[in-house]
Order: structure tokens, then sequence, then C-alpha cells
């Protein structure tokens, strides 16, 4: 999590988040092998498979504790505004668990992988100006 002071200046970072097992492989999060169904109409037996995929879950539970932060931090008034960057797949987890008082405040989304970079690389992906010294969201 990054902050600017000011609408054309750098980045600081404020906060770093790390949830590994939203990255792993299904095989490295869970050692068992799926469960097996029988067929009702005659011999024989095939893997369940499940709903949701292990490393989706957990996917889902990063974006549910970053939802959970940002709200946190704008009951504080810690923001007025957000700018979204993550991998593509994420940011739609993440938006999805969004409370409508967070989503009101994101002036810009980018839909980019951008975890490798540092304050100076991030920087780069983002408009010149970043908001308005006038907020016009009321």
């Amino acid at each position: 999590m990054f902050q600017a002071r000011q609408a054309t200046g750098p980045l600081e970072e404020l906060e770093a988040f790390i949830h590994p097992e939203a990255r792993l492989r299904d095989r490295d999060l869970v050692s068992d092998r799926p469960g097996r169904g029988f067929e009702r109409s005659g011999p024989g037996s095939h893997a369940e498979e499940p709903d949701s995929t292990v490393a989706e879950v957990e996917t889902g539970n990063f974006a549910l504790e970053l939802s959970r932060f940002l709200l946190k931090g704008r009951n504080e008034g810690r923001f007025d505004a957000l700018i979204l960057i993550a991998a593509p797949a994420f940011l739609g987890s993440l938006r999805d668990r969004l409370d409508d008082q967070i989503r009101d405040r994101i002036l810009l989304e980018v839909a980019k992988n951008l975890v490798h970079l540092d304050a100076f690389g991030v920087r780069g992906y983002l408009p010149e100006r970043l908001y308005s010294s006038v907020d016009t969201r009321g």
C-alpha cells in the first residue's frame, strides 16, 4: 500500500501485505487427493471436483482481508481516494468484496501485476496527476 502526499508527487510505502497462500497452486496447498464419487447408474467411480479451488478460496480470503483493512482505514479517515492496482483476476476478486463506501472512493483501477516493483516503478504506471485538489464527489 502506497500513499502520495502530493498529486504529482512520489509514492511512499505505508504497508506491505503478504499472503503467499493465494499464489500457490492447489497441489501445494493440499496434501489429499480429491474425494471419490460413485455413479448410481453403474459401476465405477470418479474424482469429485470442488466448486472452488483452494487457491481461489485463498485469493478470496486475501481480498476480504484487504477490503476490511481499507474499510477500517476509510472509517478512520486515513484516505479520501484510492487507486487500485492488482493483477486482473485479483482485482476482480477484491472489487467483489469492497464495501460501497470504498467503491465510491476509487479514482482509477490498473489491472496489472506490479508486485515486483518498488514505489518508483509503480508510480510510472500512474497518471502524472493522481488526484485533484478539489474533491468533487461531495
